[in-house]
């Protein structure tokens, strides 16, 4: 069975939020390292939001030829 690839991204999409959140909520300072890999991860929600963007205007435009 396929899966609809933008469901996927969007369960990646969370789970990267999710980390981003308990990072936020630990106790005391966060370390470089912790700065660097927060880092890393918004920019990769990033990339996976101009992905599912991306598949959105794709399957629009494909909607609007089949259309005309």
């Amino acid at each position: 069975m396929m899966t609809d690839p933008v469901s996927g991204i969007k369960r990646e999409v969370l789970q990267l939020v999710e980390v981003q959140i308990d990072t936020l909520r630990r106790e005391g300072c966060l370390t470089a390292s912790d700065l660097a890999d927060y880092h890393m991860r918004a920019e990769k929600i990033t990339e996976l939001y101009h992905q599912m963007d991306r598949i959105g205007r794709a399957r629009f435009d494909l909607r609007s030829a089949r259309a005309s």
